[in-house]
């Protein structure tokens, strides 16, 4: 190879380095499997060969990385479910939802077995319900008014099984791919779990949002960085997820992979990724129809008026349901 070609394949090299776009990706908390589709693309270069040079930023119990898209600190988001993106289009924040990551919002009350709480509805006949503060003023008020759930029962809950464990009779909130664990960790027994989804919750959950400015005038860096996310959430899924783990491990060094590999099997026996619509238009899809359903609910249990959400800056339709992974996998044996 003369000097003349080499200087001009590292001229090419350098060119296509500089022409990944750099995207800060931050997440609502510490590295789990909740997350593992973000960090499996970045794990087997998906990102990369969307031209995506990207940086996971965690969030944490002393992080809140909320404020900084809006403030333009990080190009995208990863939140919870949509209550928060009814606050931000009440409030005139100017971000929007690009993506559902997940088909069920992993809420879910846990209960221990053979004391009658097999059953949904009885759940609301428990002495005790142990509800975070947050929980009690958002779906807890959706409880009380859909399903008859009692403001007596409640009592503080403090992100401590300890109370949970020594009272049968309790019942507590958990997200459905973690505190089952831990309590069959701690409390060595397989605790009765009732996600909020299968009985009429139906937000979605780890959505993507994004900046209205980043929307209008980068939609294809939109649609490339939800692509690959979609991919990697099929490739987490479905596929080899070792060097992924290895990278929730490294961010998060609390974490095993065993209880990567335990919230994974969970994720995929409960549907919370893929089922309903991403069964048919891929992961990630959503629904202007879902999110206005879910909107009525919240107005009904209280928590809105009438009126004071504009639904069409809450989510945008153009980036999803077009199908992306499902041939990957079919290829990868996906059920």
């Amino acid at each position: 190879m003369n000097a003349r070609l080499a200087a001009a394949l590292l001229a090419a090299l350098a060119a296509g380095a500089q022409a990944q776009d750099k995207v800060i990706f931050a997440t609502n908390w510490k590295a789990q499997a909740a997350h593992g589709g973000f960090y499996q693309a970045v794990a087997d270069g998906t990102y990369k060969r969307h031209g995506l040079d990207v940086t996971i930023q965690p969030g944490g119990p002393q992080v809140n990385n909320r404020p900084l898209l809006p403030a333009g600190r990080i190009t995208f988001l990863m939140t919870g479910n949509l209550l928060h993106n009814f606050d931000n289009a009440k409030n005139g924040v100017p971000t929007i939802v690009v993506a559902a990551m997940f088909q069920k919002d992993p809420q879910a009350l846990i209960a221990h077995p053979g004391q009658g709480y097999e059953n949904f509805e009885a759940l609301k006949t428990a002495p005790v319900a142990l509800i975070a503060k947050d929980g009690q003023f958002s779906w807890w008020q959706w409880l009380k008014v859909t399903h008859g759930f009692r403001d007596e029962a409640l009592k503080p809950y403090n992100y401590n099984l300890g109370p949970f464990l020594a009272n049968p009779k309790a019942i507590q909130q958990g997200y459905s791919v973690a505190e089952p664990i831990y309590v069959e960790n701690q409390g060595k027994f397989k605790p009765v779990v009732h996600l909020l989804a299968d009985h009429g919750f139906s937000t979605y959950s780890t959505v993507i949002e994004a900046r209205v400015d980043t929307v209008k005038n980068q939609p294809d860096l939109v649609q490339r960085f939800v692509d690959a996310s979609i991919l990697g959430w099929v490739n987490y899924l479905y596929g080899d997820r070792r060097a992924a783990n290895a990278l929730m491990i490294k961010d998060n060094p609390e974490m095993t992979v065993a209880e990567l590999e335990a919230s994974t099997l969970l994720m995929k026996q409960q549907g919370i990724v893929d089922s309903g619509e991403s069964l048919a238009n891929g992961i990630g899809a959503m629904s202007e129809g879902r999110v206005k359903d879910f909107h009525a609910q919240m107005v009904k249990a209280g928590l809105y008026q009438p009126g004071d959400v504009d639904l069409s800056k809450v989510a945008t339709f153009q980036f999803v349901n077009k199908k992306v992974g499902l041939d990957v996998k079919a290829k990868l044996g996906g059920k």
